[in-house]
């Protein structure tokens, strides 16, 4: 049975999603404790790491890490789905309006952030749901994923319980993932162009470096709606018990407690697991979508 383009996309997608998970999940706890816990709670990244350790295992860092596994495997198949259907739909258009197949650097950026709304509604809860698992407490809060989810809807429902934090992540993947896409695109095309090269000819070592510098390009541009979006999904399930009214109120209430700073908390571990996690994600991709060609 033959495989369309677009399944093709999807499969490759949800390989580079796996991958990314398995990489990049021990920094990505770092980051979200970082984020989410109390000014002065830890002195930094190795802090936050060595008590961790301490109290609850090196197997820790894999805390909710069936969530992301599952669910991060269909973002970026969703993200990587979009992306490439929308570039042939640009090639297309501007070969009709006499301009070659080449893509411009807007439509790069517009495709990304077209795949990052569109990967946002599955994004937002599956991300609310391993926050909670990654920052609960002992003896846990929850059973489990499931249980998250269960508790979630029954003490706030689905828009203001699993959804919590949505417009952060609206903004965030939108501006990210445009970012991501343009950057990663751009550092190809030029190698490629310089080495004249086709696509399938792309060696792993510079998907991975154009992979680590997509990264940066993403978080570098994209990190205070992230910790806006982090700071709503560890406010309590409970409606009356809640510590931010909304999105604007979470914003005002970072500013107050820390300036600037504030929305910058946690940065570190995620710009040292970006270069790996997103290195291992395009590397993935690009691999699968090689293999894929195949069949």
């Amino acid at each position: 049975m033959a495989i369309s383009q677009s399944q093709k996309d999807v499969l490759s997608g949800t390989t580079g999603g796996i991958a990314q998970v398995l990489v990049g999940q021990p920094l990505d706890i770092l980051k979200v404790r970082l984020q989410t816990s109390p000014p002065g709670t830890y002195t930094g990244m190795l802090d936050c790491a060595a008590r961790i350790v301490k109290n609850e295992g090196p197997l820790a860092f894999y805390k909710g890490t069936l969530t992301p596994l599952l669910g991060v495997g269909a973002c970026v198949s969703i993200q990587f789905g979009v992306v490439a259907s929308l570039k042939r739909h640009f090639a297309a258009s501007n070969l009709a309006a006499g301009r070659g197949q080449r893509l411009s650097n807007s439509q790069f950026y517009l495709a990304g952030a077209a795949a990052g709304l569109a990967n946002s509604f599955v994004a937002g809860p599956v991300e609310h749901v391993r926050i909670r698992l990654q920052t609960q407490p002992s003896p846990p809060l929850y059973r489990g994923p499931l249980d998250v989810v269960r508790q979630s809807l029954s003490s706030s429902g689905l828009f203001r319980g699993l959804y919590r934090g949505q417009f952060a992540t609206f903004a965030r993947e939108a501006h990210g993932m445009g970012m991501y896409f343009l950057t990663y695109e751009y550092l190809v095309q030029r190698y490629l162009d310089s080495h004249r090269l086709a696509r399938n000819d792309l060696p792993n070592s510079y998907a991975m470096f154009a992979g680590a510098m997509a990264g940066y390009g993403l978080w570098l541009t994209a990190y205070p709606f992230d910790v806006v979006k982090s700071r709503m999904q560890t406010d309590a399930l409970s409606l009356d018990k809640r510590r931010f009214k909304g999105t604007l109120d979470c914003v005002a209430q970072i500013w107050k407690e820390a300036g600037a700073r504030g929305f910058f908390r946690g940065l570190i571990p995620t710009l040292v697991r970006s270069p790996f996690a997103n290195a291992a994600t395009f590397v993935a991709v690009e691999w699968a979508a090689r293999n894929l060609d195949r069949i």
